[in-house]
């Protein structure tokens, strides 16, 4: 055999299952893997399966349902320089949980099959079904499989009796996960995976993007008043503290009338922040969902970012905000207590605690900083990010340990 057919020797070859990319119908959905998995693509040979949830009539209901929504997304996008196949796959809508992981994997295996013999790792990232679909996939074609998890697909989806029941006879299946966060890390562990199989795998941030910038163009730019920006950048809903936000700023606006407040995203709770935008005028900006570079533009031109989510994993923008010199403050969930570190990037407060929020907000929206000292607090780029899942996989492929640097202590 020549060293290039040897396993070890050969580039490795990576199939990714997940349903959190973007697509023409959402491009800024999931906007971590895209950079991550295109940095991956530079190390090794990957393909990206971006699944579409189906369920037949979902065209139908496209008013009413996301997933009648994305009956409209192409078969197959170019994203980043990726390949990006959109295969559909069959769930139950409201029940069948246990049921889900199964049609997910039998809905890929036509879409798997031609690959046999051409991949050696499959990853899925998001437990819950995209991961436990991967994990039958690798038994079913002899892969390693490797899941990663992010957030809400263990913190909240383990909450339903139904779903963690699945998930804690079929993760610990997994040749290795993934967690962007050590309280993960710790939640996948105690669903049953074995605290070697574990690696912590920060996300990075583009910083190329974001970087520090002169806050005063950046408003220029944006047609933004002088005064204090609070910054809000996520899905408008109530899981992500935005009504808890929305009280917090109220007791504060009266204090300091040169204080103003962006939320840039859409969700459910935008009509009430809607509302909220007509009694205080020219004090609340709402410009919705913004491209990435965008995003920069306005974490640029805001003082303080604000994160007052009731779970979390480890959330992208707030390593943006601090590589980007902005200080933050966000509640104390998930993996922000490995990010927010030490005083100079912010402050961490109780979830749905607006009293709490608020009198930090005030606090460190008046104080002056040094945006360059802050963002040397700041994370990893995408490419370290990326070298890091690179080892993971290898380690998955070769059945080795993980190396020291993916480490985790889960609290064994």
């Amino acid at each position: 055999m020549n060293a290039a057919d040897r396993p070890s020797e050969r580039r490795l070859r990576v199939l990714i299952i997940t349903k959190i990319f973007p697509h023409a119908v959402n491009q800024h959905a999931g906007t971590y893997n895209r950079q991550q998995f295109a940095a991956l693509s530079r190390l090794c040979d990957v393909k990206v399966m971006g699944i579409i949830p189906w369920f037949p009539g979902a065209r139908l209901v496209s008013r009413k349902s996301e997933t009648g929504r994305l009956s409209a997304v192409p078969a197959q996008e170019c994203i980043d320089g990726l390949d990006v196949l959109h295969p559909r796959v069959f769930y139950f809508p409201r029940f069948g949980h246990s049921a889900n992981p199964m049609t997910f994997a039998l809905s890929l295996l036509p879409k798997v099959w031609p690959l046999r013999g051409k991949l050696d790792v499959i990853m899925g990232s998001w437990a819950y079904p995209d991961g436990l679909a991967a994990i039958l996939l690798g038994r079913w074609f002899k892969l390693p499989v490797v899941v990663k998890v992010h957030g809400s697909d263990l913190n909240v989806f383990s909450e339903r009796d139904s779903v963690r029941r699945v998930l804690s006879r079929k993760l610990p299946r997994a040749d290795r996960l993934l967690a962007v966060s050590r309280a993960l890390a710790a939640k996948a562990h105690e669903l049953g995976v074995a605290a070697d199989r574990i690696a912590f795998l920060p996300n990075g941030v583009d910083r190329a993007i974001f970087r520090p910038c002169d806050r005063t163009e950046a408003r220029r730019e944006l047609d933004l008043p002088d005064g204090r920006l609070l910054l809000f950048v996520g899905g408008i809903e109530a899981s992500k503290g935005v009504l808890d936000l929305l009280q917090a700023f109220e007791s504060i606006a009266p204090r300091s009338p040169d204080l103003r407040l962006a939320l840039v995203g859409d969700g459910s709770e935008t009509p009430c922040w809607r509302e909220a935008q007509s009694r205080w005028p020219g004090r609340i900006f709402l410009p919705g969902a913004q491209p990435l570079a965008q995003v920069a533009r306005w974490i640029a031109a805001s003082d303080v970012l604000t994160l007052p989510s009731w779970s979390e994993g480890t959330p992208n923008v707030v390593l943006e905000a601090l590589a980007s010199g902005r200080r933050v403050v966000a509640t104390r969930v998930g993996g922000i207590p490995d990010v927010l570190s030490s005083a100079a990037s912010g402050e961490m407060v109780s979830a749905r605690c607006p009293d709490e929020l608020s009198e930090a907000l005030w606090r460190v929206a008046q104080a002056s900083y040094d945006p360059v000292a802050v963002a040397a607090t700041g994370p990893m780029d995408w490419s370290e990010s990326a070298r890091l899942l690179h080892l993971a996989l290898l380690s998955a492929r070769d059945g080795s340990p993980l190396p020291r640097e993916l480490r985790v202590d889960v609290g064994e």
